[in-house]
């Protein structure tokens, strides 16, 4: 036998045996996959929480920030400092450096406590009043994977008595509500992310057994989906026929099937299972090359040590003079420029910033304070910049079922390009003067390798959701099918197999 012919009969064996392994697991794959184009993981997007908050009173509150800052252990580390609305009443939350969260009542002073009568009470004021029962404490479950989640641990699950019977999960740390899960979410879950990502082997934010779990699974099915397109091609008469008249070499329906489809749906096939193997990261592949961006130097100062010197009764006396009732206020520094981020019930955004000796507000940053802060990013000098107007490949606002539903991105935005070995690029939102994401010519590639391959996410598919969507629909049924027919020649081939082993025994 040659070498060519033992080749492909090695690939013919290599593809029957990992088909058999993987034929069950990918039609689930497809199946789940295409769930999630219309259910994703259970999150609470910043609109929903916003949503659920009354606007902050401008008459009598607050205690000052030095009051709150007066209940943390270690006031000069804090990180994080908002005042928002916790069981209908505002408190201050304080993020500290250890990563842990505090509440602390900004009307009388007084660190919150948030057991079970608290997680009841927060989660009936988030949905307005419904009716709900505690029903419990957990550090994890199933929908509380995100490592978000973790200075929140552990959590208290409210059941709220509304129509979408909405499962509500209470911080023990502040008493905020910091994920919903209606009902139908949570069942269609089962079929859909929760299957898809392979969760039942999952019981911890980090779980490297998890991690190289999938990554094993997805290698194998790159194999299989490999060497079944090599097969398919290889077997194909693309000039003439065989005997029979047909082009595949196969008789039997179920093998001339596996066949057709493998070749109509097999770029599909190995293109998605490919870029799900790049979801993971295997390796680091796609990890940032050069330095991090210095986020402590672009901020230039920590609310700790630098805040705005003004009294809250002017911040709302300011923001209602503009119309704007803010149900959240951030305090921040930007290039060591300590300002106050407000948000209302919406999700828009007002700065106020200090100026000539007094107080201003602003709808966004001026380009130049950005460019100048963005300096502070990186040693390496910056190449160019450019405010988006509109998404592009690298910046792309996602549908509320995709796992990057939750993530603000606002138009426009400041893209700033470094000369750095690694090319980096960083967008700012100019609303809120935060960095929004920092990108690597690694990263980017990272990107076109999962994101793209895997749910065909550029702005204009986007767009057209309607027609990506049945184009993705019509791609997986076929997938499914492809793996359908899989699964019956698997299951033939191991009885044929146990048959065998029977007779010799």
């Amino acid at each position: 036998m040659s070498f060519a012919s033992r080749a492909r009969r090695m690939t013919f064996l290599v593809h029957r045996w990992t088909g058999v392994l993987m034929c069950v697991l990918m039609a689930l794959w497809f199946l789940s996959g295409m769930v999630m184009l219309f259910v994703g993981y259970p999150k609470l997007t910043p609109w929903e929480r916003l949503g659920g908050l009354p606007a902050l009173p401008s008459a009598g509150c607050c205690i000052g920030v030095e009051a709150a800052l007066a209940q943390s252990q270690a006031p000069g580390e804090v990180k994080g400092i908002a005042l928002t609305s916790i069981d209908g009443r505002p408190h201050y939350v304080l993020s500290e450096g250890d990563g842990r969260r505090i509440a602390v009542d900004a009307v009388s002073g007084a660190r919150l406590v948030a057991g079970p009568a608290q997680a009841l009470a927060a989660a009936r004021a988030f949905m307005h009043g419904a009716g709900g029962e505690y029903a419990g404490l957990v550090d994890e479950d199933r929908w509380t994977h995100s490592r978000s989640l973790n200075p929140h641990r552990p959590l208290h699950v409210v059941d709220m008595r509304d129509e979408a019977a909405t499962r509500l999960y209470v911080s023990s740390a502040t008493g905020q509500v910091v994920l919903d899960a209606p009902r139908a979410e949570r069942l269609w879950n089962f079929a859909g992310a929760w299957l898809h990502w392979l969760y039942m082997f999952r019981d911890r934010p980090t779980d490297p057994v998890w991690s190289w779990t999938v990554i094993v699974l997805s290698g194998i099915g790159v194999i299989a989906a490999f060497t079944g397109a090599l097969n398919g091609i290889w077997r194909w008469r693309f000039a003439g026929a065989y005997k029979s008249g047909s082009k595949s070499p196969f008789r039997e329906a179920w093998l001339r099937w596996h066949h057709i489809l493998g070749l109509v749906f097999g770029t599909v096939l190995l293109t998605w299972i490919f870029s799900g193997l790049m979801s993971m990261n295997p390796l680091g592949v796609f990890d940032a090359r050069g330095e991090r961006p210095d986020v402590a130097a672009f901020e230039g100062g920590s609310v700790a040590a630098q805040r705005l010197d003004v009294r809250l009764p002017q911040v709302f006396a300011m923001l209602d003079a503009a119309g704007f009732r803010a149900s959240e206020l951030e305090w921040r520094v930007l290039g060591g420029q300590p300002f106050l981020l407000a948000r209302n019930s919406a999700g828009e955004t007002m700065l106020i910033v200090a100026k000539d000796g007094g107080f201003t507000l602003l709808d966004r940053w001026p380009q130049q304070i950005l460019l100048e802060a963005a300096r502070r990013l990186s040693p390496a000098p910056i190449a160019g910049h450019a405010v988006l107007r509109e998404y592009d490949a690298y910046y792309v606002k996602r549908g509320l079922a995709s796992m990057y539903g939750a993530d603000e991105r606002r138009l426009p935005v400041l893209r700033v390009a470094y000369g750095d070995d690694s090319n980096t690029w960083a967008h700012l939102d100019v609303h809120t003067g935060q960095l929004v994401s920092s990108l690597d010519r690694s990263q980017r590639a990272g990107r076109w390798l999962f994101n793209f391959l895997h749910s065909w996410d550029l702005p204009s598919m986007l767009d057209t959701h309607w027609m990506r969507d049945a184009a993705l629909l019509l791609l997986g049924s076929g997938g499914v099918l492809l793996s359908a027919t899989a699964t019956v020649l698997g299951v033939r081939r191991l009885r044929k197999r146990a048959a065998a082993a029977s007779r010799n025994m």
